[in-house]
């Protein structure tokens, strides 16, 4: 009879496995999680380029900038994409407006910009500058009074 109770002393009860913690989802703020797996919102981006000076002095049309970026945007890696990635190219009297519903980068439109300059030969005197959050202007390059004399005795 010793025998018979070291075996029920030796079979232990094997752990009982934990519950599965409720599926969570990272807001991606410090690692805390957030339960339900809250959805985002759809967030609408909205990108300005200023384009005043050249276009009140004649030098560059607004509505060529505007087709330039119709044309040349992609989305999802493909042109002419626009309508299903939920980007708007829209232009008033001075200004280009484009809103994106999808993901898309400001560096992006600045590139495409300075390409459209590249193209209509302005980029010798026109520069892109990031004059807020939202917002890029074309202004001109400054050129002193002092080099272009210098320039003209020599």
């Amino acid at each position: 009879m010793v025998t018979t109770t070291a075996t029920k002393a030796t079979k232990a009860k094997a752990p009982k496995p934990k519950k599965a913690a409720p599926k969570t989802k990272k807001d991606g703020k410090g690692g805390k999680a957030i339960k339900g797996g809250a959805k985002k919102k759809k967030q609408t981006l909205k990108f300005i380029i200023e384009c005043k000076n050249p276009v009140e002095d004649g030098i560059m049309k607004i509505n060529a900038l505007e087709e330039f970026l119709n044309a040349r945007i992609k989305v999802f890696g493909k042109t002419n994409q626009l309508a299903t990635g939920g980007v708007k190219v829209e232009a008033t009297k001075t200004r280009v407006i484009v809103t994106s519903e999808s993901a898309f980068s400001k560096r992006y439109l600045k590139y495409l910009t300075k390409k459209f300059l590249k193209k209509n030969i302005l980029r010798d005197w026109l520069r892109v500058v990031a004059s807020a959050k939202d917002t890029y202007e074309l202004r001109y390059f400054q050129i002193t009074q002092e080099e272009e004399e210098s320039d003209n005795e020599a």
